[in-house]
């Protein structure tokens, strides 16, 4: 039977990247405002030593640039907390994460364009979740979300150890959903 490796996706993000390419196919569904993101995430991991851009990367830009993103958290000493984590990465915490491929082992460990596995999923699943509610583009919020409903991820450990609860989190981002864009004609094409 030769071999044959049956691989289990534990996440509709890992689903999401054995689906299709992450880099520029789905980097041209970003606004403007998170391609901008994306790349000073990938400046963040070529600073940081890592080969890949990572959740815990994303995470990060999208905090420091997206008003709307830190308006999920409510509070200021929360954004703060997340941040610091976040900036302790490349000085101790986040250390052990330089030398590996954020990866739950039900995905090749290289996409081929700079991203690990889980954050290619999560790309992707955020452009999903941005024409789902009718939207050409993915922004910083649909990344947010896709981020926060990924368990194996870098980003939710670090929302975890700074005290977020991720569901609630979830569930925010959910009511902050509203129609934008081509909201409408994504309406006339469901019914």
């Amino acid at each position: 039977m030769g071999d044959v490796q049956h691989r289990i996706p534990h996440s509709p993000h890992q689903q999401a990247a054995e689906r299709g390419p992450v880099g520029p196919d789905a980097e041209a569904h970003l606004s403007a405002e998170l391609a901008a993101m994306v790349a000073s995430a990938r400046r963040r991991a070529v600073r940081d030593g890592d080969r890949q851009i990572d959740t815990a990367h994303l995470l990060h830009t999208l905090l420091e640039s997206d008003p709307e993103v830190r308006e999920a958290f409510g509070s200021g000493p929360q954004v703060a907390r997340l941040l610091g984590y976040l900036v302790q990465r490349s000085i101790g915490y986040g250390l052990r994460w330089q030398s590996s491929v954020e990866d739950s082992g039900a995905l090749p460990t290289v996409t081929g364009e700079g991203w690990s596995p889980v954050a290619a999923g999560v790309m992707e699943t955020a452009y999903e979740r941005a024409v789902r509610r009718g939207d050409a583009f993915a922004d910083g919020v649909d990344l947010l979300a896709a981020l926060a409903s990924e368990p194996g991820s870098r980003a939710v450990e670090v929302l975890g150890r700074a005290g977020v609860e991720v569901r609630e989190l979830l569930e925010s981002l959910e009511r902050l959903e509203r129609p934008r864009g081509l909201a409408e004609r994504g309406r006339g094409l469901e019914a």
